[in-house]
């Protein structure tokens, strides 16, 4: 049996390996997975846990039933099992070794006996023990890169309205007679939104910044009296 020791870029996380699914492996096995988990940068941990595997990267938990031996008369309990399993994941994968041709018959025919759908858990068939922990490493990294680069692409959109948020408040402030950004950026951390400088006297105004009497009296003047900020200014 190979040893395919695939590393991959940025990989690390978390392990959980099902005790009685240890239990039913060669030796062999299991030093090969710890290998293969240690050249990148998991934990392994073995817990009673009802999948075989769970992984945690990036935040985001995947689960695996790993089938490493195929009875063709037996096939009933693995689905079953999958079955439970699936309304229990959000994110589950099946694995299951199939290094004959009548093993690849048995499951395609047993896939549709048991009317499952497709991708209602993904089913992965693989020739060998290291090929289907490999695959099963590398789905769980992609999985938790995907939600990393959406957390990121979430926090540039909530920046981006951010910015646009702050900027159309500098221009509302700004636009007071008299008021500079300085002035607005004080406002926004003692007071904060434009509702609240409107609501604020100009006693709040003078107690909580640094502007000047004159300065408060404009703020208030301008944002409660309509015919004050509707009416044309000359400076």
């Amino acid at each position: 049996m190979r040893l395919p020791l695939c590393i991959i870029a940025g990989t690390g996380g978390v392990c959980l390996m099902r005790n009685v699914w240890k239990g039913e492996q060669h030796p062999y096995v299991i030093n090969f997975i710890s290998t293969f988990l240690s050249a990148n940068s998991f934990r392994l941990n073995f817990v009673p846990i009802a999948p075989d595997f769970i992984f945690n990267c990036g935040g985001l938990s995947v689960a695996f039933v790993f089938v490493t031996n195929w009875d063709c008369n037996n096939v009933s309990l693995i689905f079953s099992r999958v079955q439970k399993l699936r309304t229990q994941f959000a994110r589950f994968y099946v694995i299951i070794t199939l290094p004959a041709k009548q093993q690849m018959n048995s499951f395609i025919q047993s896939y549709f006996t048991f009317e499952m759908v497709i991708g209602k858990p993904t089913f992965v068939p693989v020739q060998d023990i290291e090929m289907g922990f490999e695959k099963m490493v590398k789905i769980a990294h992609s999985s938790g890169v995907y939600k990393q680069q959406k957390v990121g692409e979430k926090l540039k959109a909530e920046k981006k309205l951010s910015v646009q948020g702050m900027n159309f408040y500098l221009k509302v402030v700004t636009s007071i007679p008299g008021i500079d950004n300085h002035d607005a950026n004080a406002l926004s951390q003692a007071i904060g939104s434009v509702q609240a400088i409107a609501k604020a006297s100009k006693d709040q105004i003078l107690e909580n910044t640094d502007l000047s009497a004159e300065k408060a009296e404009m703020i208030s003047r301008f944002l409660r009296d309509p015919k004050f900020y509707s009416s044309p200014k000359i400076t």
